[in-house]
């Protein structure tokens, strides 16, 4: 039987296959600008044709004709089953757990999921004051959080300076007991490897490593001592359909994938 995993592709394609095979079929996927909404159009593509896509400017079952450039694209409109507001979307679905996968990145991600989008720094004398929240404390009660993000030291840190949206706060069940709604982080998914968090601990492990890299380099560029699966192994290469529908139908002009 020949090989259905390519052969060619980039770290950029393998984290959108990657990304995509976390959402399951029927799932509501409030989806963001970049590589989220090329992992959530090749997931409706592949093997979830009836997940539903939200778009934060109030856009629910978004069936664009085209690759949006932004949350506001008019290509979303098309064929949507609903055109509402911010209010509405973070109001009716966000905040009443309505929605199943939520994307998220940002300056800091620490071992517990917490993730930093305020400053770097003393919040009240700052390094570097970042963009902030906007909807990513919503965002954060979805029922499953997928992570992406460059895996570098800087961002990978034991301990956010600023939580601006919850993952599992300091482990176990702090989070519950805050009383935040939803799952928590999922998967984070970074240019290295697929990691993922303890059942009881809470505590981020590597379960997989891309083609190409080593253990010892995912160690590296995390500021604390990842734990690693005891049952590690490769990340799966996106397939040669997923290689082919992201460069000649999602992707075609290479606005996302560089």
């Amino acid at each position: 039987m020949e090989n259905k995993y390519s052969k060619d592709y980039t770290t950029q394609e393998l984290m959108v296959a990657a990304a995509a095979r976390e959402i399951n079929d029927g799932e509501v996927v409030f989806v963001g600008i970049g590589l989220p909404v090329l992992a959530t159009l090749l997931a409706q593509r592949t093997h979830a044709p009836n997940l539903v896509m939200i778009y934060e400017a109030g856009v629910v079952g978004a069936k664009p004709a085209r690759l949006a450039l932004s949350i506001g694209d008019p290509t979303l409109f098309s064929g949507a089953l609903m055109a509402l507001d911010f209010h509405d979307v973070f109001a009716m679905f966000l905040q009443r757990g309505l929605c199943d996968v939520s994307f998220m990145s940002g300056a800091q991600i620490d071992k517990y999921g917490n993730i930093n989008a305020t400053v770097i720094g003393d919040y009240n004398k700052p390094k570097v004051r970042l963009p902030g929240s906007g909807g990513a404390y919503d965002l954060g009660t979805s029922k499953k959080m997928l992570i992406i993000a460059r895996h570098e030291k800087r961002r990978f840190v034991e301990k956010v300076d600023f939580i601006t949206t919850v993952g599992y706060l300091s482990g176990r069940d702090s989070r519950q007991k805050a009383g935040i709604k939803g799952g928590g982080p999922s998967a984070v998914i970074t240019n290295l490897g697929i990691l993922r968090f303890e059942k009881e601990s809470k505590e981020m492990y590597l379960e997989t490593y891309h083609p190409g890299v080593t253990v010892q380099q995912v160690k590296d560029n995390t500021s604390w001592n990842l734990k690693i699966s005891p049952r590690i192994f490769e990340t799966k290469p996106p397939t040669q359909e997923e290689v082919m529908l992201l460069r000649n139908e999602l992707d075609p002009n290479g606005i996302f994938l560089k």
